[in-house]
């Protein structure tokens, strides 16, 4: 099990990908886990665990997730 109480690049690319995997996202490769930086760790921490506690989506919380992280994402 990853620690993900430490706040660093390693761990919001991994939790990018985890959303990424279990959204089944179509655009994934868009959605690059480079784009996402350590200034917004504990936001992207919060999308991570309410996706890691569900198992299914419906299409607009898919939609509201993903912009969500179009947000935090770095320009």
């Amino acid at each position: 099990m990853r620690n993900l109480d430490e706040a660093t690049q390693d761990n919001v690319e991994f939790m990018i990908e985890a959303i990424k995997s279990k959204l089944k996202m179509a655009t994934a490769a868009a959605m690059q886990a480079s784009h996402f930086k350590v200034a917004q760790y504990e936001d992207i921490k919060e999308v991570y665990e309410v996706i890691a506690d569900k198992n299914n989506f419906s299409i607009s919380e898919v939609e509201a997730l993903v912009t969500e992280l179009g947000t935090l994402r770095s320009k």
